[in-house]
C-alpha cells in the first residue's frame, strides 16, 4: 500500500480548506463505500502528457465534478470529461480521495451525503474527441491543452493552487509506479 510522502506533498498531507468544506486526502485504490461518493476527479493523460483545462475566470482547474442523483461515479466522470474537456474516457484508476466535512447547513445538492462525503481522485487515459460541451450549469472551459507534467505543476503553482499542483504530480507518480509494476 502506498504512503503519502508528507515532505513532497505537504499541501495534500494537511487539511485542504475549500470554504465551507474541509478535505483530508488519503491514498487508496478502491472506491470504498460508494454511497458516500459525491464527486469524482481525474488527472487525465494523452500519451505521456497531462490534459489541463482553463475556465473563464482564467484559473486552471481539475477535471471532474459533482455526481448527478443516482449516477455511478464512472458515469459521472465520463459525463464531466465530455463537458469539460471534450474527451472520452479510455481508462481510470483511483489513487485516493478527499474525505470531506461540510460546515454548511445543507448539502450542495439535496441528494449528496451531508455533512460527510468523499471526492474520488484518479488518473487515466482520455481521447480528445471534440470541444468541451460547456453546459450552462457547469464551469465554462475556455482552453484545453496537453502539456508536460512540469508545465502543469508550474501553472497550478502560479495560480496559488498548490493542492492541484501536488495532486497532478501525485497522479503522474502513481501512474509511473503502476506502469513499472505491470511492465
Amino acid at each position: 500500500m502506498r504512503q503519502l510522502d508528507r515532505n513532497r506533498y505537504a499541501t495534500l498531507a494537511s487539511p485542504v480548506d475549500w470554504g465551507p468544506v474541509i478535505g483530508r486526502f488519503t491514498l487508496h485504490e478502491e472506491a470504498g463505500d460508494e454511497s458516500l461518493v459525491s464527486n469524482v476527479s481525474m488527472i487525465p493523460f494523452v500519451g505521456s502528457q497531462v490534459v489541463m483545462m482553463q475556465v473563464d475566470n482564467g484559473r486552471w482547474e481539475l477535471p471532474g465534478g459533482t455526481l448527478e442523483a443516482g449516477e455511478h461515479y464512472l458515469d459521472g466522470l465520463k459525463r464531466e470529461l465530455m463537458e469539460e474537456l471534450g474527451a472520452a474516457l479510455i481508462h481510470y484508476r483511483i489513487f485516493g480521495s478527499f474525505h470531506c466535512e461540510s460546515s454548511a447547513s445543507a448539502p450542495y445538492r439535496p441528494y449528496i451525503p451531508h455533512p460527510y462525503f468523499r471526492r474520488l481522485v484518479g488518473y487515466g487515459e482520455v481521447e480528445i474527441v471534440g470541444s468541451p460541451l460547456n453546459p450552462e450549469d457547469g464551469e465554462q472551459v475556455t482552453r484545453v491543452e496537453t502539456v508536460e507534467i512540469e508545465e502543469a505543476v508550474r501553472r497550478f503553482q502560479e495560480g496559488g493552487r498548490y493542492d492541484l499542483a501536488e495532486l497532478f504530480l501525485l497522479g503522474y507518480t502513481c501512474r509511473m509506479e503502476d506502469s513499472e509494476r505491470s511492465g
